[in-house]
């Protein structure tokens, strides 16, 4: 893990996720990239349309550069406090730099992503208190649209010390097994291994774990393993609050899209039900 790329947006949630990049640096003295994005669609007239009726296409335009001045001010914040985080972090100055871009915040992180071994983002922005039940709007988005490892951290940072990898045999599951054996940090971690069935499929379960553990055992990586049962969504997050679990790594969005459609998503939910940070990979 060399480079980390966070993006913020000055939330409580960002400044969790800067605590959390923090200790990732510490521990393995990756480069952190600090990103803030200003939606380019707050610029556009028809956004700025209703506030000022009919009177011209000025208005429109003094609006425009005001906006702007308060985003460079705002960006000149996030920039502060995201620096300040890392400072009492004990965070090398030269390890970190910050970046400002106005775009679509899907296709900027997507070109930042390209140089990156990790991308964290808060669960939720900064509108967290008026949805506490819902994930940031752009979230879902932007993890299906990224294929680097995303983590996404909870309300309050805490260290990890306990890892569980949900494996159902995908290969994105796969992926994860070797991202974190080519990761010395997951050596020193307290790691459990589950496999979730629904139904009367114990014989599948016992396929995938054997199949799981063999892969983690031939890297170095020796997890307890556990095999739950009942809904996917309901068992793993039951596992995590009763195991005191302080990371999850999960395949992210293995299924088709019409699926979801139907019966939802199971990384979806995962993310919604599960207090603690989830470390995603597709």
């Amino acid at each position: 893990m060399k480079n980390i790329l966070i993006c913020t947006d000055g939330s409580g949630y960002s400044h969790e996720a800067c605590l959390y990049a923090a200790w990732l640096n510490l521990q393995t003295k990756a480069n952190i990239s600090v990103l803030y994005v200003t939606d380019i669609r707050q610029f556009e007239i028809p956004a700025v349309a209703d506030f000022s009726g009919s009177l011209g296409v000025q208005p429109f335009e003094g609006m425009i550069n005001q906006l702007q001045e308060v985003e460079k001010i705002k960006s000149d914040f996030v920039k502060e406090q995201a620096l300040k985080v890392f400072k009492d972090a004990g965070v090398d100055d030269e390890a970190i730099t910050f970046h400002h871009e106005t775009g679509l915040l899907v296709e900027v992180m997507s070109d930042y992503a390209d140089t990156v071994d990790l991308v964290l983002l808060g669960k939720r922005g900064e509108n967290a208190n008026f949805a506490s039940e819902h994930l940031g709007s752009m979230l879902e988005r932007v993890l299906r649209s990224i294929d680097k490892p995303c983590l996404v951290t909870n309300r309050q940072f805490k260290p990890f010390d306990k890892v569980a990898i949900a494996y159902d045999g995908g290969p994105s599951c796969r992926l994860a097994i070797e991202y974190m054996a080519n990761n010395e940090i997951f050596r020193a971690l307290d790691l459990h291994l589950i496999v979730c069935v629904e139904g009367h499929k114990e014989d599948q379960a016992t396929e995938r774990m054997k199949e799981a553990e063999a892969a983690m055992h031939r890297s170095g990586l020796f997890p307890q393993s556990q095999v739950l049962t009942g809904e996917v969504e309901t068992a793993i997050a039951d596992y995590v609050k009763k195991s005191h679990v302080d990371l999850l790594v999960v395949g992210a969005y293995g299924h088709s899209r019409i699926r979801e459609l139907l019966i939802g998503s199971t990384t979806t939910q995962l993310l919604r039900r599960c207090h603690v940070p989830v470390l995603c990979f597709r």
